[in-house]
């Protein structure tokens, strides 16, 4: 077990108060991260003011030198930290591996992206052009699902913009965020980069400090409802991305042995701990009853499992009070009737938030199972007749984030999605997102983008300046 310190104004640093992190998949502690309060959040902020006085007047090439070597330092050690992430996030080290490389690659890809100046107006009476300006210091509060990857798509656009941060990763997995601050403690400028821990209790003390501009949040809709409402005080800008209960519409010319691998790992990738994871996957009724079976029989192929084990497919629920929602859901799901074709059993003897791969059979709509985010291994199955009907339950959540279409009829598969209420759909894939590609939800999903030009844009302000030309002064 190793004690990971913070990154403070350019130095590793602790306060001799510590947080123990466990192993999702035994239980047992793998390392000690600070206890932060308002003490340390002070510092790192008084130090992020600071840096940005600087920061903000470099040129866009030294930013993005700066980035690529985030890059850089990410992938020369990618064996080390992606062993580091499944200890204490609990995925199978091929997926750690994919997040590790991932988080790698979208740093250097941003670092490509620039804002130019747009000119509104060029004519014998006046010049006006608008440039983008940094907002100041972010805060940014990061979840346990993918820590390193959601730590750098609000690391890098904040420091590719101009704007220093101060990150908080999630209590239950800093370990890996902690060992890359370490690796690029020498590589941004001092201040521009502030990595501290702590408690849930540290996250409304970012979202209302008088000296952070903008805050950047993945995480529950629950939670990112609190964050408005903290960031209201001084009008803090904010970018949410939330939670999601994401359809999959399977039409009846799909090729049932081709996607029944697929849209299993659409829902279990991560042990189904993925924002924009297959939560409801709706399947044609002419073909439902051999998908169905096709992708239950696939299921019982894949080992559940440490995710540090040779041949593991799917590791545990990254901590207990996940781990006992999930359980909650499925004995919900027992209580009421409804028909498993796999999965619904959990030894209670065993050590490790481990759920068993569990698919129900077309429950009712009103099932906790259907209208809640699952956030775990649990698919629901179910039934359509017609696409206008299908298209209606679909959107008939709270929820806008992602939602996917699975067809031969590539023209019938995006008529669909363009009147499905959600920020990205799918065409026969799954998660893919791309660096220079928005993404954000809608309704209770997000507010607004990550990702591409849109996302840089949410940590700038837009800034008119305007020439009188001929002017008598």
């Amino acid at each position: 077990m190793a004690d990971y310190r913070n990154l403070i104004d350019g130095e590793m640093v602790d306060n001799g108060e510590w947080l123990e992190v466990l192993n999702p998949a035994n239980e047992q502690v793998v390392g000690r991260v600070p206890a932060c309060g308002k003490d340390e959040l002070d510092r790192a902020v008084a130090a992020a003011r600071r840096a940005f006085k600087d920061w903000k007047k470099t040129s866009p090439e030294e930013r993005q030198k700066v980035v690529q070597g985030i890059a850089a330092a990410i992938k020369e050690n990618a064996d080390e930290l992606f062993r580091l992430l499944t200890s204490e996030q609990g995925k199978p080290h091929a997926q750690a591996q994919q997040e590790i490389y991932g988080a790698a690659g979208l740093a250097a890809a941003q670092s490509t992206l620039t804002l130019d100046d747009v000119v509104n107006q060029d004519d014998d009476t006046r010049l006006s052009r608008t440039r983008r300006v940094p907002v100041g210091v972010v805060g940014g509060i990061v979840p346990w699902n993918f820590p390193v990857m959601m730590a750098i798509q609000k690391i890098v656009p904040a420091l590719v913009a101009g704007c220093t941060i101060v990150l908080k990763p999630s209590p239950f997995t800093p370990l890996t965020t902690l060992r890359i601050a370490e690796l690029i403690k020498d590589v941004v400028p001092a201040g521009t980069v502030n990595i501290i821990t702590g408690e849930d209790s540290l996250g409304p003390m970012i979202t209302e400090h008088p000296d952070i501009d903008k805050i950047t949040f993945t995480g529950s809709t629950a939670t990112g409802k609190k964050i408005m409402e903290g960031a209201s005080g001084d009008l803090k800008r904010i970018t949410l991305e939330l939670g999601g209960n994401d359809a999959s519409i399977v039409l009846p010319d799909a090729d049932v042995e081709k996607v029944a691998e697929q849209l299993f790992w659409s829902s279990f990738s991560n042990a189904g701990q993925v924002c924009i994871a297959a939560k409801r996957v709706y399947i044609h009724k002419d073909i439902y009853d051999d998908l169905s079976k096709a992708i239950a029989e696939y299921a019982k192929t894949v080992v559940v499992g440490d995710g540090s084990q040779q041949g593991t497919g799917v590791g545990p629920i990254q901590n207990r009070k996940q781990y006992e929602r999930v359980l909650e859901l499925i004995q919900d799901a027992k209580d009421n009737g409804y028909k498993f074709l796999t999965g619904g059993d959990k030894d209670p003897s065993g050590t490790g938030y481990y759920v068993p791969i569990t698919i129900l059979d077309n429950p009712p709509e009103d099932a906790r199972i259907v209208a809640e985010e699952q956030f775990g291994p649990v698919m629901p199955l179910l039934k359509f007749d017609s696409i206008d009907e299908v298209i209606e339950r679909a959107n008939n959540s709270e929820y806008g984030l992602a939602g996917a279409v699975w067809t031969k009829d590539t023209d019938k598969g995006v008529e669909i999605a363009e009147q499905l209420e959600t920020g990205t759909v799918w065409i026969n894939e799954f998660m893919h997102l791309s660096p220079f590609s928005p993404f954000g939800g809608h309704k209770q999903s997000g507010f607004g983008a990550e990702y591409g030009l849109d996302g840089l844009k949410e940590f700038t302000y837009p800034q008119v300046i305007t020439v009188k030309r001929d002017a008598a002064v």
